[in-house]
This record gives structure tokens, sequence and C-alpha cells, in this order.
């Protein structure tokens, strides 16, 4: 996923605001589950949910005003009940800016623990 950084995503430095990260992170996670044919808002109508168990982030170089990014997303694991994302971010140099990890759990409306349904195991072996 390309992302251009703005104005309003950067600190006092002119850096990408730390937090701003995992906003792109959730952005890259659905455009990897909507080119699969699933969307997030179509899940929630059927009941099925994610809520992160885990997220982890490991920063390597600022982000600038005016830089694009290129969020790059897989899926490192998935059992019945969890999927583990993993992201590289890169600036338009090729230059990494950070590596992360999103441990995600599976839940229902009620938000309790609810396995995978057919339709995300089918989409998540697809690649």
């Amino acid at each position: 996923m390309k992302r251009r950084v703005y104005y309003y995503d950067t600190d006092t430095s002119g850096a990408v605001y730390h937090a701003n990260y995992l906003k792109y992170l959730e952005e890259a996670r659905s455009e990897y589950l909507e080119a699969r044919g699933l969307t997030v808002k179509g899940l929630l109508e059927k009941g099925i949910g994610f809520a992160v168990r885990r997220q982890e982030m490991e920063y390597k170089f600022p982000a600038l005003y005016g830089d694009t990014l290129d969020v790059a997303v897989r899926v490192r694991e998935h059992t019945p009940y969890r999927i583990v994302f993993a992201y590289e971010i890169k600036n338009q140099d090729g230059r990494l800016i950070a590596k992360a990890e999103t441990d995600l759990v599976c839940v229902g409306r009620d938000l309790k623990l609810l396995e995978l349904p057919p339709e995300i195991k089918a989409a998540l072996a697809s690649g």
C-alpha cells in the first residue's frame, strides 16, 4: 500500500508522529483483506471482528512530511483463532522506516473469542 505523509501526520520536528504508524498498519491490513474479497464492514455485518492481542513496532528511521511510504503486509501465521500480520514500511528511496507485527484474535459481537470462519481461512490460504 502506498501512502503519502501529510503535514497532519507529523509532529513539530516534521517527522511522522509515532502513533500514526498504527493507522498506516490498519489501512494496509484492510487493503490486504479487501484484495482477497473481505471487507471489514462486511465482516462486522456478519458479527465477525478482530481485537488486537499484541502490537509490536520497531522504528528504524523517521518518515518525513512529503515522503511516500510503501507499507508491505503479509500474514506471518494464523491459527484457528488468531492472525499475525507482519509489515515493513519503506520510504520512496527504499529505506526501511519501520517493521511491525499485529497479533489479532477473532471475536464475535459479544467480544468473545470466535474461530476464524471458513471464508477468512480460505482468503488467508490464497496468499
